[in-house]
């Protein structure tokens, strides 16, 4: 199925909304770049901020271009609920639906170092696991050198000690969103033998 624009899944879990925001400034990158943000979460036994947005269906990842996978941290990993999606989704991986993807992370702390870049990489395992084109945030992009909040060259991140995002936390945020949305953009229209 062939759709006109771009279509970016942003597929988060948020217990308190923080994540929730990161999502949020990532869909404003999507939508610059001329793409469909399509916010989404996962069912979860927990009472979740992210349930304004509808929960993934399987589906979705068939057709999808690419996606982007955010979590609070957890002891330096992904939530459970994430873990358990990605836990669900073997024959998705025998089919290959996510080979050749775009994909990307971001994450949030409450602290300093609460283990930001460790979550981070354990998010972007099971998207290499589908063979998916893991994007990161290039050193050329300002905000990343910015000293007033997270952020790193592996995705977004905010440090939620405060109710907002920083400008530099905004601005990686929507850079990293743009830039998903721009190289699916440009494979959608490439030939990528596997």
């Amino acid at each position: 199925m062939t759709t006109s624009s771009t279509q970016v899944i942003i597929l988060y879990f948020s217990r308190g909304g923080a994540t929730q925001r990161l999502a949020d400034a990532i869909a404003e990158g999507v939508t610059a770049a001329g793409g469909e943000a399509l916010l989404r979460t996962v069912n979860s036994d927990a009472d979740a901020a992210s349930a304004r947005d509808m929960v993934i269906e399987r589906d979705e990842l068939t057709r999808c271009d690419a996606l982007l996978l955010g979590s609070p941290t957890r002891f330096g990993h992904m939530a459970s609920a994430l873990q358990k999606f990605w836990e669900s989704t073997s024959n998705d991986w025998l089919k290959g639906v996510l080979i050749n993807k775009p994909g990307a992370v971001f994450t949030s702390t409450s602290s300093l170092h609460g283990g930001q870049e460790t979550t981070l990489l354990s998010l972007a395992l099971p998207l290499l696991h589908h063979g998916m084109l893991l994007t990161g945030v290039p050193y050329s992009q300002p905000s990343v050198h910015g000293r007033d909040g997270g952020g790193s060259p592996y995705g977004a991140s905010f440090l939620n000690d405060r109710t907002s995002l920083t400008s530099s936390e905004q601005q990686t945020a929507f850079a990293l969103g743009r830039r998903v949305c721009q190289i699916a953009t440009a494979c959608r229209h490439a030939t990528i033998e596997d």
